[in-house]
Parts: C-alpha cells; structure tokens; sequence
C-alpha cells in the first residue's frame, strides 16, 4: 500500500483561499474510502501578514455552514522544509505560484509537486481560486465552490490527477 499523500495550501496571508481548502479537503478526507491514502494536511501564506492568527471569520462562516465545524488553524508561513514535507503544495493563485517556484528552485532536497489548485477546476482550464479577503460573503461562497471542486476533482483523479479512491 502506498504511504498517504501530504497536501499544503498557500496563499498570500494564509487566512482566506488556502484556510478554505484546507478546511474543504480535511473534511474529504475522512471519508472513509481516503482512510490510509491522505496524510498530513496543512495551509499557509506566502507572507507574513496573519502569522498566529485564525482564520478570517467569514471562511469559518461559511465551513460552518456547509457542515465543516470542526477546523482550526493558526496562519503561519510557508518554510523552505515544507517543499520536502509534502507531496503537493497547491497555490491558490498565480502570484503564489511564482513565489512558490521560485522557492523551489532554491531547495535541491524539493519533493513536492507544486501547482494551481485550480488545475483540478474541472472545467478545462485552470482556474485561479478567488480570495475574497477584501469582498462580500458572495466572494467567499465563490471561493467555497471552487475549493469544493478542485478537492472533489483531485481526489477522484479528474483533469490528470492521480485517483485517491
């Protein structure tokens, strides 16, 4: 049986799109037919705007309301050991991504698989996950949507991804 898979989420302060992944996939993953396939599951940001902070309360609004009432985090910021901590760093958007390369690139030890969560969007293009941080609650429900079917879409193999199932 092949060791679980580790997920990181980033985005910039690590308190709207990358906490809501992060909450979305945690709760996918104690379904019981991931048991044994998802390990470690984290988020963070690629500054250091929120560090020791939860998440801002409109994400955990809405994880509540869509049943996820169990998730905590405190913002940290991404570490040159996480690109060998985990087998797949998800960026939230472009400008992450780029910092993340450029990361990467300075890690020789490097293992994880960076990329746009939104390459899972299932929609044949890669989307960029909206941060709703200076938005309404409709932006956050945006966000939602798409962290909901990225984690489905990447868990279940779709758009080129390896099935968990």
């Amino acid at each position: 049986m092949p060791e679980p898979i580790s997920v990181l989420f980033v985005c910039r302060g690590n308190v709207c799109p990358s906490t809501m992944a992060e909450g979305i996939f945690q709760d996918l993953a104690k379904q019981p037919r991931y048991k044994d396939k998802i390990g470690r599951i984290d988020s963070c940001g690629t500054a250091e705007y929120h560090i020791g902070n939860p998440p801002d309360y409109r994400t955990l609004s809405l994880l509540k309301d869509n049943g996820i009432t169990d998730y905590d985090h405190s913002a940290r910021r991404l570490l040159t050991s996480d690109f060998e901590k985990f087998d797949y760093i998800f960026a939230t958007e472009q400008s992450n991504l780029s910092d993340l390369q450029r990361l990467q690139r300075d890690n020789p030890d490097a293992k994880a698989q960076v990329m746009l969560f939104g390459e899972y969007s299932g929609r044949n293009k890669v989307e960029e996950m909206y941060d709703p941080y200076y938005g309404q609650r409709d932006g956050f429900e945006e966000a939602f949507e798409q962290g909901k079917r990225c984690a489905s879409n990447f868990s279940e193999g779709g758009d080129g991804g390896g099935s968990l199932a």
